[in-house]
């Protein structure tokens, strides 16, 4: 049952979504149509991702707040969620808003990566019928990237963007030491992340961190944008 719906409801889009591009983009380079469905992907998603952001910032402000109430009720674990609650409420936000897009991602990802091989070895079973098959497949991204080979400089490039993308949203320093807790751990992840992405993608066909990389450069694109509307509206 699993499998069905997954086939049907992300499988199946996805890779007739692909080939239809493939077959209308000029050229017929995989590579593009990779780009243009990912950006046609991240466009359906953006306001669940544009949630994420501003629930993340919001966090990341009120974090000496909510260390303060954890040092206030440590050792009351139902004061501390209510105080919590509480202040998450004040604010607008939930603990868990960020999680969403990400979970999103995952089946997204997963299919993405069944299309991209079933593309190479040229599988168009799961084709509608209204998508006509190609006769063939340019695999050569630019001329230069084999999607179907992996691709060290595409692995590195994503786990470069990965780095910027996480120090865009990075808490700023603590006060005190006490509060310095959400700062350790971006800096960790600020380089754990980035390193993740370079191992993950180093063995894997090319198409998928060419993926990544658009994904990587959209978020970024996002996250500029709320950080320019949120310092224009403190202007105002």
């Amino acid at each position: 049952m699993l499998s069905y719906l997954f086939n049907t409801f992300f499988y199946q889009p996805l890779f007739n979504g692909l080939i239809f591009l493939y077959n209308i983009v000029p050229g017929h380079d995989f590579g593009v149509s990779i780009i243009i469905l990912t950006i046609l992907i991240r466009l359906i998603i953006w306001p669940l991702t544009n949630k994420g952001i501003k629930n993340q910032k919001v966090l990341n402000k009120i974090q000496p707040q909510i260390e303060e109430i954890k040092r206030r009720f440590k050792g009351d674990k139902e004061g501390q969620a209510k105080a919590l609650m509480a202040l998450y409420s004040e604010n607008k936000i939930s603990p868990f808003a960020g999680l969403l897009p990400i979970i999103i991602q995952i089946p997204i990802i997963i299919a993405l990566w069944q299309v991209f091989l079933n593309s190479a070895n040229l599988n168009m079973g799961s084709l509608y019928s209204f998508i006509p098959a190609p006769g063939s497949l340019q695999l050569v991204f630019l001329g230069v990237f084999d999607l179907s080979q992996r691709s060290v400089v595409l692995a590195v490039i994503s786990g470069v963007l990965q780095y910027f993308q996480t120090k865009m949203i990075m808490p700023l320093p603590a006060a005190n030491k006490a509060t310095d807790f959400a700062s350790t751990m971006a800096k960790q992840m600020l380089y754990l992340g980035p390193v993740l992405s370079i191992v993950i993608f180093w063995s894997l066909p090319a198409a998928l961190p060419l993926y990544w990389i658009v994904v990587s450069l959209l978020t970024i694109l996002q996250q500029y944008l709320n950080q320019n509307n949120g310092r224009e509206l403190n202007k105002n």
